[in-house]
């Protein structure tokens, strides 16, 4: 037989075409198993958190016998050394405590909140709850005239002759026109984060701010505020939906209203607290970290189940599921419960320095804090040198990810892993339904028994699918 040597220029001219289809073919086929091969183990990662999952049960034991966890509270402490326990019972390569000092808000006695002397009504109760980091009243509490305000304009306009002496009632609704219920969220937020300050500014006495939710309830959504030390420093309360539209109704009939509130929260000394944290140690680059993680802490108002028990909980199971599936990963792969997201973001914030003075390389971090709803996919974010070569990379795996209803979206990411940004790795908010998140978000109706057992197992396999992907391609 003759070799290629002695074949004439025509003959080797013709085979060349025939070696390039037939490498493209190897290439090709190449590709496709290892497509099939990630497929695979995805599907286990599925069926493994569908059919073995824990987020659920602990979830249970966090809601019902730890409760609420506000940072600095007894709660949170007991919570900090339950997780820590569980995360001890995974064969884990590492599970610390991250020491972090944390602001220490209480609210003392339940707050009261009444319209009094109303001549259609009478005197009748406002269902309100003091906004976190609010100063309480003097000891006989406050009465004074209400003033309704929709916008920044119209408090400007009224200024100090229209609010000094006065309580400001700030009744501009979320819009419900957003599909986004995030994007209504941030469209009215700013009236309970700087709302008291810029009402004391031209001398009012007290704050209502209407609860931050799209729903028409008697359940009061707290949160944080910021106050600006340039002025005084006056209480703010969240009054419910139903509450602020039964008072606007006042007003408008009325014309003028009087409220009484007093309030016994007050802030005390910065408290100890602590991150914790878990990590499979990586095979072949210890040294670049994927973190998955939510925040520990939550309002004092109701379980905190869906913010963020839920996010904590699917976060320690996407290591043990790792871990039961005997997967060796070649990146550190870190569990981080954040303390203090809610009224400091202390816990996010120290977890940064740390890591940048022990020199550690985040490629990737994601965080639960949306609820435990049904997934939707990843939103994703980063330092502008290096985002949009990420993205494109990531969103190569979106084959994989679709057959679970998973998207894959430039946006957002988390609070907590936001100080990580300057890493310039991959930072993603696990993104799940958002319609009935607002419900629920910073009120007593923030409970166990609202969420899905499914859903929330679901969530679990959807971080642990992305967390696979970026461990296995890297970026």
């Amino acid at each position: 037989m003759e070799n290629y040597r002695s074949q004439s220029p025509f003959s080797r001219f013709c085979l060349l075409p025939l070696i390039v289809v037939f490498t493209l073919q190897m290439d090709l086929s190449a590709q496709t198993s290892e497509k099939d091969a990630d497929a695979a183990f995805i599907r286990k990662i599925y069926d493994r958190a569908l059919t073995d999952g824990r987020c659920y049960p602990w979830l249970e034991h966090l809601s019902l016998r730890i409760g609420h966890r506000l940072s600095g509270s007894a709660g949170a402490e007991k919570a900090v050394q339950w997780t820590r326990s569980m995360l001890d019972t995974l064969a884990l390569d590492s599970v610390w405590l991250q020491p972090v000092m944390v602001p220490h808000w209480v609210r003392g006695d339940a707050e009261q909140v009444r319209v009094s002397g109303s001549k259609k009504y009478g005197t009748f109760n406002l269902n309100a709850l003091a906004l976190g980091g609010s100063v309480g009243t003097p000891a006989g509490g406050v009465s004074a005239e209400v003033v309704e305000v929709k916008s920044w304009d119209e408090l400007d306009k009224l200024n100090e002759r229209g609010l000094r002496g006065k309580i400001v009632f700030y009744n501009r609704p979320m819009d419900p026109t957003k599909i986004r219920t995030f994007e209504a969220y941030g469209g009215s937020v700013d009236q309970r984060a700087y709302g008291a300050s810029r009402a004391a500014k031209y001398g009012a006495v007290a704050v209502l701010v209407r609860s931050m939710t799209l729903r028409l309830d008697d359940f009061p959504h707290t949160g944080s505020l910021r106050y600006d030390s340039t002025f005084t420093l006056i209480p703010a309360a969240a009054i419910s939906t139903m509450a602020a539209e039964k008072l606007s109704q006042v007003l408008k009939e009325e014309g003028k209203v009087t409220v009484f509130m007093k309030m016994n929260c007050q802030t005390l000394p910065d408290a100890p607290s602590y991150n914790v944290i878990g990590e499979i140690r990586g095979s072949e680059r210890p040294g670049d970290v994927i973190l998955v993680g939510g925040h520990l802490d939550s309002w004092d108002a109701g379980h905190g189940a869906h913010d963020d028990g839920a996010g904590c909980m699917q976060s320690m199971d996407v290591l043990r599921i790792f871990k039961r599936l005997g997967y060796r990963p070649r990146h550190t792969i870190r569990c981080v419960l954040f303390m203090n997201e809610e009224n400091g973001l202390r816990g996010g914030k120290k977890y940064a320095e740390e890591a940048e003075r022990k020199g550690e390389f985040h490629l990737a971090a994601i965080e639960s804090d949306a609820g435990g709803f049904t997934p939707r996919g990843f939103s994703f974010d980063g330092d502008e040198a290096v985002f949009g070569k990420f993205f494109e990379k990531v969103s190569a795996y979106e084959p994989l990810l679709e057959p679970y209803g998973l998207k894959l979206t430039k946006g957002g990411s988390g609070a907590d892993i936001g100080p990580l940004k300057g890493m310039k790795g991959l930072l993603s908010g696990y993104s799940p339904d958002s319609q009935r998140y607002f419900d629920l978000h910073h009120s007593a109706d923030d409970t166990f028994d609202k969420v899905n057992k499914r859903e929330l197992e679901l969530g679990t396999a959807s971080m642990a699918a992305l967390v696979y992907l970026l461990d296995k391609y890297g970026l």
